[in-house]
């Protein structure tokens, strides 16, 4: 594949690039119009979306070289290089969590609400970002066949082609999270829409959605960031579902003790609860 996009000589701009920005752009847009829904102000969604893009891409560059720092020692000035591929998002998605944690917090902005709005875009870009990775020639599977490649329905006959890597066809599991990644982006579009759906479970459900299918494609990769003998994506996406599961089942109490804890700290900062003694069950309510 060609991995060039636009050559100008002195400036060169990649294939890899172009999707990234695309998927950042569809986020946003994704983002900025449900967040206009529930009354968030555009000061400070545009500077959560600015910060958290600059940390998430920061994040995932940085998850990425540790798992390869055998490679980077040696190669320092190549860590910069993130046109060449690269961001695992699995360090995006933490490093972005923990910016929208602190701006919410800083803000007083709920946090499990910012996040039901932010996942949908996220998966969306995630989506659009892993095409990126068929032009790098990344994020592949087991050897194949072009036959077998051209016969699947679901392939289109132009990645089917783009497979061709290190002299043999490759699966596209590229392909694979993508459709995964976009349906999801459906499924989560459809499911906040219901009213039983409360605060927190869109989170959940963008966690064990897209950890469900992680696990599963990524035992078919052979480009895999490596832990030993285990697949670091692998491990990262049980944690990641388990937590999924654990915001979708028990959103209530979570809801509850994020609540009491904000009361808390607006009520210490305001002095209030000293010697009052109507907020002693609210106290200790929190300290439980």
């Amino acid at each position: 594949m060609e991995r060039i996009a636009l050559d100008f000589g002195i400036i060169q701009i990649y294939w890899y690039s172009i999707f990234i920005f695309l998927g950042i752009l569809a986020a946003s847009i994704v983002i900025y119009l449900e967040a206009k829904k529930k009354n968030i102000s555009d000061e400070f969604l545009t500077n959560l979306i600015f910060t958290t893009v600059f940390f998430g891409i920061i994040g995932a560059r940085l998850y990425y070289v540790l798992f390869n720092f055998s490679y980077y020692k040696n190669n320092i000035f190549e860590i910069f290089e993130i046109w060449n591929g690269g961001l695992a998002i699995h360090g995006g998605i933490l490093f972005g969590s923990i910016n929208v944690l602190y701006q919410c917090h800083k803000n007083r902005v709920e946090s499990l609400k910012m996040f039901d709005i932010i996942v949908v875009g996220v998966i969306l870009a995630q989506a659009i970002g892993r095409w990126g990775n068929f032009f790098n020639s990344e994020a592949y599977g087991a050897i194949t066949t072009y036959k077998a490649l051209a016969n699947n329905i679901l392939i289109p006959n132009f990645v089917a082609k783009g497979m061709y890597i290190l002299g043999e066809y490759r699966q596209p599991t590229f392909y694979y999270e993508s459709l995964t990644n976009l349906i999801g982006f459906i499924v989560l579009v459809v499911f906040r829409r219901k009213k039983y759906i409360k605060q927190g479970q869109i989170t959940g459900l963008y966690f064990m959605w897209y950890s469900f299918f992680r696990i599963i494609i990524e035992g078919f990769r052979s480009d895999s960031l490596m832990l030993g003998h285990l697949k670091v994506a692998q491990i990262v996406s049980i944690l990641l579902f388990t937590l999924g599961f654990i915001l979708f089942i028990y959103y209530d109490k979570i809801n509850q003790k994020l609540k009491l804890t904000k009361l808390y700290n607006d009520n210490i900062n305001s002095n209030t609860f000293i010697n009052d003694d109507n907020n002693e069950q609210k106290r200790q309510l929190f300290i439980k």
